[in-house]
């Protein structure tokens, strides 16, 4: 899954008249990088939610999309803006695209830049075999969040409070599990349109130690405002 029905507030004005992730970096739209990194791995049935100028994406993107040499990827939309008249926030748009999901499934956010990570399936299996709830990858922490997010055990496991902590990259592999109760109270669907942030539902598993990470130190960004997406369209 890939997370794109935010707003993009601090990308204004950019953002006004386009969907922050279809800005462009490095000559492509930023949610594409991820997009083919995932194909790349044998990912290629993809779900993208839309809200804030959905329609964009879905024209852009259509269907079936072929990515260059990464190949052909399906895309199934989950247009919470047409259907809730905005964005349900992380743990709500992925509830809203649960019956879209498998058992295990990745989520990636559309408007995070990290041309290195691979999705292996070996990632895959081993998360699937280790009975966790969600495996998050976790970076160093950039300037802007210099308190990092979560902490990561010696054994392997994301911690809600620790002495030194990480941030978040946006990336992991969760189970439905996660997503019903008791760590989630939304009805697979969530037809009602909840709104509901996803950390307060990882730091419950975390404290149940339901929740292992690793940590991801190749190139990331999250491409927050507009001197972030210029920094990386200046040529070094």
């Amino acid at each position: 899954m890939i997370l794109a029905a935010g707003r993009g507030e601090r990308m204004r004005p950019l953002t006004d008249a386009r969907p922050k992730p279809l800005l462009e970096v490095q000559g492509k739209p930023l949610m594409q990088w991820p997009m083919e990194a995932l194909a790349d791995g044998g990912f290629t049935e993809l779900v993208v939610n839309t809200a804030w100028l959905g329609e964009q994406i879905a024209g852009h993107f259509g269907a079936r999309p072929v990515l260059g040499a990464h190949g052909a990827v399906s895309i199934a939309y989950s247009d919470e803006g047409r259907d809730f008249g905005g964005a349900l926030e992380t743990a709500g748009g992925i509830v809203r695209a649960l019956p879209l999901l498998g058992e295990v499934f990745w989520v990636a956010a559309g408007d995070v830049f990290a041309p290195g990570f691979a999705f292996r399936q070996q990632a895959v299996d081993r998360f699937a075999a280790s009975g966790k709830l969600a495996h998050l990858w976790l970076v160093p922490n950039p300037a802007h969040n210099p308190k990092g997010d979560f902490g990561l055990s010696a054994e392997g496991l994301a911690l809600n409070t620790a002495a030194e902590r990480y941030t978040f990259s946006t990336i992991g592999l969760y189970r439905r599990a996660l997503f019903a109760p008791p760590w989630c109270d939304i009805p697979a669907g969530n037809a009602g349109g909840l709104k509901a942030p996803l950390a307060p539902i990882l730091r419950a598993a975390m404290d149940n130690g339901h929740v292992s990470a690793e940590l991801h130190t190749g190139p990331w960004t999250d491409v927050g405002t507009p001197e972030r997406l210029s920094q990386l369209n200046t040529p070094r």
